[in-house]
């Protein structure tokens, strides 16, 4: 007899049919059915990584008692940046697996931005064999804009080539919208290049609404993150746009769109992280953390977990996921209580990957090879002077937990023809440094909010979307030192108090990602955040608001290499 060339799927079925045992069989649990959004007792019955039956009684090799408990499919992360999280994948996966997340969807532009394709090609490396499978989106914008200098653009043939992928689900946000409203021809090639391979166009399109939302869907795009009010998300679900729900470290959406979520006006929305950082993934949790709070304004449980799952994994094309029904993947969670969503076991292809919230491997976390981005010209302290006169300056003003900023015009303390620190104004010096090339170019402004009362700098080697420097600091001592420390860390974030370096946070990988385990990174970061708070700053995440001042898509001033920029006029200030 000739091998039989379907062993999984004829075993599968037999199991299904109960003329074999199973793998392992999670009895007695609460199992959400996220097609009906009902709740019912069940047994789940799982072999080669699949569910091959739910309901029971079944017989497997294990079987493991769940009683009461809430057994959901694996959650799904809509839209993520594994470079935000300042960790590799290997390690962001050891952190968020136990919480119940199976999948994530990640637009891996940051290390495009610096690296190019091949950064793209090395995250896709890095991330197989994990206990979340980490798919990814080609990046439509690097750089973001036209006024953005990186490391690397991605054309369109690049972005053909990536679509090849088996794991590269799509087109990731296309941020560049004024490109898509004036028909710009490489914006159009990569969106037809998407559609035309029947793959998924993700949106990013801050505050547009009526006629130029109407444009932007018609051009193919068919999801938004930056929703930030009830306006912006109902007018999206109006025209049949997947609202995902943002909740992240640096922008957080969840409160101001939980009213439209709870009455039905969103229709098909899902829930994503964008930036998050490691401290708030540890104390917060993930997704399970989200549900906690959507659940708890009112949002019926299986409802919740059907927006968590089926809905991002139909989206994305991944038929056999988001769903504890037979056939579907045997990615489960399961949380002790009906609405607490607390992680007591979570099963990744039918392998267990978490306990009670902790990982449940004992492997080595993968090294990953590195090599120094931060390629710096000459600097010294005399390059860090910003005339000023009575005339009044910009100023970018920042807020806490938000990622816009608003465009101030105010006078500014001066003498000698130069602006002074006077904590009194909390105004700081803000820097942008070409880091991807020794050019040596700068752009300098002024910010408001970040609070310093005495003499320092903070600085970042992530600096979105183009990854160049970040400074913000009071004088020109301490904003060189800081660029000098981050250049002999390869990247990081580091804090200078009156010329000393008092605390940094080495990331080696692309200057964006340590390599350490995150136990390792939340400790540095709780101390370089300690650091910025003493010298004044009372922002909740410091440097992931200092990290987005250069990004040139998202309102109103920003900084870059070549100075101010005005997103709504979209032109460098005074150009």
């Amino acid at each position: 007899m000739p091998d039989d060339p379907h062993p999984l799927l004829r075993r599968r079925i037999a199991v299904a049919r109960g003329e074999m045992p199973g793998d392992v069989c999670l009895r007695g649990g609460r199992v959400v059915n996220v097609f009906n959004e009902r709740i019912a007792d069940a047994d789940v019955l799982v072999a080669d990584g699949m569910i091959a039956a739910v309901g029971g009684p079944f017989e497997a090799a294990e079987t493991i008692d769940v009683a009461g408990a809430l057994v959901t499919p694996g959650l799904i992360d809509a839209h993520m940046h594994v470079e935000s999280t300042l960790l590799t994948p290997a390690a962001l996966a050891r952190v968020i697996a136990p919480r119940g997340t199976a999948a994530i969807i990640a637009d891996p532009h940051e290390i495009g931005n610096v690296l190019g394709v091949r950064g793209i090609e090395l995250m896709l490396e890095i991330s197989v064999g994990l206990p979340v499978d980490c798919f990814y989106m080609a990046s439509s914008c690097v750089p973001a804009s036209p006024f953005e200098n990186p490391g690397a653009t991605l054309h369109a043939e690049a972005i053909a080539r990536l679509l090849d992928h088996e794991r590269v689900l799509g087109l990731a946000e296309m941020m560049n919208f004024p490109g898509v409203f004036a028909g710009d021809a490489e914006v159009l090639e990569k969106i037809r290049a998407t559609l035309a391979r029947g793959r998924v166009v993700d949106g990013h399109a801050p505050g547009v609404l009526g006629r130029d939302l109407d444009a932007y869907a018609a051009a193919g795009i068919r999801s938004d993150h930056e929703c930030t009010t009830a306006v912006e998300a109902i007018a999206r679900a109006d025209r049949g746009m997947l609202v995902q729900v943002r909740e992240g470290s640096m922008a957080r959406n969840l409160d101001a769109l939980l009213p439209a979520i709870v009455a039905g006006a969103l229709g098909d929305w899902c829930l994503c992280t964008d930036d998050v950082l490691p401290e708030d993934l540890q104390r917060d949790g993930h997704l399970d953390g989200l549900l906690r709070r959507v659940v708890a304004a009112g949002v019926p449980v299986a409802t919740a977990v059907r927006h968590a799952t089926l809905v991002p994994a139909r989206h994305y094309g991944l038929r056999d996921r988001g769903a504890v029904s037979p056939g579907f993947r045997a990615d489960l969670a399961v949380f002790s209580g009906e609405r607490d969503f607390r992680p007591q076991l979570v099963l990744h292809a039918g392998r267990v990957v978490g306990r009670d919230g902790a990982y449940a491997g004992d492997d080595p976390l993968p090294s990953v090879a590195v090599e120094n981005t931060v390629h710096l010209g000459p600097l010294d302290a005399a390059r860090f002077v910003l005339d000023a006169d009575d005339t009044p300056h910009p100023v970018i003003r920042v807020f806490p937990d938000q990622i816009v900023t608003e465009r101030d015009v105010r006078s500014v303390p001066h003498a000698d023809g130069r602006w002074q620190f006077d904590p009194a104004t909390d105004l700081a010096l803000v820097a942008c440094i070409q880091r991807h090339r020794p050019s040596g170019a700068m752009g300098l402004g002024l910010a408001t909010g970040f609070g310093f009362t005495r003499h320092g700098a903070i600085g970042s080697s992530v600096g979105h979307d183009a990854h160049n420097l970040m400074i913000a600091g009071t004088q020109g001592e301490d904003m060189v030192a800081a660029a000098r420390a981050i250049a002999d860390d390869g990247g990081g974030f580091v804090v200078v108090q009156d010329g000393v370096v008092t605390a940094r946070l080495p990331l080696p990988l692309a200057g964006l990602m340590a390599t350490e385990p995150v136990e390792v990174v939340r400790r540095q970061l709780q101390a370089i955040d300690a650091a910025a708070r003493a010298l004044g700053c009372p922002l909740p995440s410091p440097f992931g608001t200092l990290s987005f001042l250069p990004l040139t898509v998202i309102p109103k001033l920003r900084i870059t290499d070549a100075g101010l920029f005005d997103v709504e006029a979209f032109r460098l200030v005074g150009a």
